[in-house]
């Protein structure tokens, strides 16, 4: 799964990285980024790419409680297209996630040891991303999950899993709005490669989703 993960770099090298040429407006460096966060996302609108905020774990159009989003963090990039909270979104409605490093848990023994994930050689980066809107009572919500997948062989000695990180040459073709089924989407998901992974110990101060300082990210040596 992808539980946090950090944002660090600066506004320009950001709008570099992603071809924005709009004000991120609000933005901000951010050590641990958790769950039921505003998290800066980037959609395809028809002609331009569009940055902006939504709220970390989807809440459907259709969903009666909103409080659903905490339970749908990251979404299966190998059966998205066949869940009824996903399949629709996944045909229409994908984003950009804009992330530097995460964060896993490896067990060790008796404890879960955090480790920060980052690509080698790459400051900034994205996951593919799920988005809906939802309309409630008062102003409509925009949420957004993360797909994940099987752990390929930097990841499997931490965790099981981990989030489908997007190529630089992929990107474009993720948030176009082009009307694929979603078993198409499927089976891309499928075929993308992932870039060389690197990670490193850190300190259980991140585990603390309100501690959010250069402690979450220091590297820690292990005995």
């Amino acid at each position: 799964m992808c539980g946090r993960y950090t944002l660090l770099a600066d506004e320009l090298a950001i709008k570099e990285a992603f071809g924005l040429q709009q004000s991120l407006d609000f933005y901000g460096p951010s050590y641990n980024i958790a769950p039921g966060q505003k998290v800066l996302s980037i959609i395809h609108d028809g002609k331009n790419r569009r940055a902006g905020y939504m709220k970390w774990g989807l809440v459907p159009s259709w969903a009666q409680d909103p409080k659903i989003g905490y339970k749908m963090i990251n979404a299966r990039s190998e059966t998205a297209h066949e869940k009824p909270s996903f399949k629709r979104l996944l045909s229409s409605k994908r984003c950009l996630i804009i992330a530097d490093s995460f964060y896993e848990w490896k067990k060790e023994m008796d404890k879960k040891q955090p480790m920060r994930i980052r690509l080698e050689g790459q400051e900034v980066f994205a996951f593919a991303g799920l988005w809906d809107k939802w309309q409630g009572d008062e102003e409509p919500l925009f949420t957004c999950t993360i797909l994940t997948k099987p752990a390929n062989q930097d990841m499997e000695n931490v965790h099981h899993r981990m989030p489908v990180i997007l190529p630089k040459d992929r990107e474009e073709e993720w948030i176009e709005p082009a009307g694929n089924h979603a078993v198409d989407w499927k089976k891309w998901l499928d075929e993308v490669e992932q870039d060389k992974l690197i990670h490193y110990p850190v300190s259980t101060h991140v585990n603390n989703a309100k501690n959010n300082d250069e402690k979450c990210i220091s590297p820690i040596v292990q005995m």
